[in-house]
């Protein structure tokens, strides 16, 4: 299905969602006065009318990001707290059915209730769903407000047995899945930024994901991220989102061979060393580690244009090997099974789904039932993957329980 047929079967799907998040709402409240149900009507279709024309325009028009971050917000929104109340609606749908099929009339109550204070087991359902709508506007909006742009520093002990003296105790940064199309905030961006030069790193990384779609939507964030500067280099990775597979489709046209072009020379303008498909050697008082980059590997629907055996060569001379590979599905798919030269590998792409828990001991999210390896160190045999859960966002404005994330990891021989 292409992309504009998807938009509006979807669009047609949440107009027939609507129609009847909007009947069951009028029929429970039958006691409004015809003034109040006409000026409810008017303001439900309006903001619903407006909401699909702002989707619209957003992907179609160039809109300013803030405002197609808002259209974005309260999309996002609608549909999460319509999605809260569905459940609701159709126990009392199925409920008045079997009432109608199997009942000729409900069962009069055994304890008289007076009329002013009786209230139907459809209005019970409908109002418990409003209720229910209520628990994902609260935390999602919360998450929008304080989950954003709460940058954490999560600071890690990568132990690389091979690792030469001279890196003993040097520090590395990483980031990953920065997705500046999505931002509305450029004080709060160029403040994470600032978080992660107050690290001081020896170098960093980046994982790929500069962009949701197209390479010009980092130019309004372009000189925030120039500023990420390191002595011993910036290195990054592209991701799924950074080829324009999204916004052009997979097949190739001049415009996304262009937009592609355009994506190489922002890493370039920024001073980050982009890594496709080949390797550096980092050198510190003459010994040197390997420091891989790959293009983009995906399992299923994400596309696989990395070469890991163009990426490995001429390196086995080195004691360390440190793979910036986009996709955590890589390690398991590839890495682990051919490579087992690569001591560590460095991940983003699941986001945590911005959603879950992620304490000290204890992890949780929704995307662990996709990924395996999804968020934080994991370890097999002698390799090992760190999964950043990224600086941005995508789809959903904000970020509950998963906070976005600088990694500032230490070198250690043991």
């Amino acid at each position: 299905m292409g992309r504009l047929p998807f938009i509006i079967t979807a669009c047609i799907f949440i107009i027939i969602f609507d129609i009847y998040c909007f009947k069951a709402i009028v029929a429970v409240f039958k006691k409004w006065k015809p003034t109040t149900k006409k000026i409810f009507t008017i303001i439900y279709w309006s903001y619903s009318i407006l909401l699909i024309t702002g989707v619209f325009a957003g992907i179609y028009l160039n809109l300013f990001l803030t405002l197609r971050a808002m259209i974005l917000v309260a999309f996002f929104l609608t549909v999460a707290c319509k999605m809260a109340m569905l459940p609701f609606l159709v126990l009392d749908d199925l409920r008045r059915l079997w009432i109608k099929v199997f009942r000729k009339k409900e069962v009069a109550p055994t304890v008289p209730v007076s009329e002013t204070d009786q209230i139907s087991r459809s209005e019970f359902l409908v109002k418990a769903g409003l209720v229910a709508a209520a628990v994902p506007l609260t935390s999602l909006s919360w998450g929008i407000i304080s989950g954003a742009y709460d940058y954490q520093v999560r600071k890690v002990n990568l132990i690389l047995p091979n690792l030469p003296k001279a890196f003993d105790g040097i520090t590395m940064a990483q980031i990953s899945d920065i997705h500046s199309g999505s931002f509305y905030n450029k004080t709060a961006v160029k403040g994470g930024v600032e978080m992660l030069l107050a690290e001081k790193p020896d170098f960093v990384f980046f994982t790929g994901d500069l962009v949701n779609n197209l390479t010009n939507e980092v130019s309004d964030y372009q000189d925030i991220f120039s500023k990420v500067k390191a002595p011993l280099g910036v290195y990054s990775s592209l991701g799924n989102h950074d080829y324009g597979d999204y916004y052009f489709g997979k097949e190739t046209s001049p415009a996304k061979v262009k937009n592609l072009k355009d994506m190489v020379d922002v890493h370039k303008i920024m001073g980050y060393d982009l890594l496709m498909n080949e390797h550096r050697r980092l050198k510190v008082d003459g010994e040197e580690i390997g420091i891989l980059g790959i293009e983009n590997w995906g399992m299923g629907r994400f596309p696989k244009y990395g070469k890991m055996e163009l990426a490995v060569q001429h390196t086995d001379d080195l004691p360390v090997k440190l793979l910036l590979s986009h996709d955590p599905s890589h390690w398991r798919g590839e890495v682990l099974q051919k490579y087992p030269q690569i001591d560590a590998m460095f991940s983003g792409h699941t986001h945590g789904m911005q959603f879950g828990v992620r304490l000290k001991e204890y992890q949780w999210s929704p995307v662990q039932y996709i990924y395996k390896e999804w968020a934080g160190l994991y370890q097999e045999q002698k390799q090992q993957l760190y999964v950043n859960v990224g600086y941005g966002f995508l789809g959903y404005p904000g970020r509950v329980g998963i906070l976005p994330e600088i990694t500032v990891f230490t070198l250690k021989r043991a």
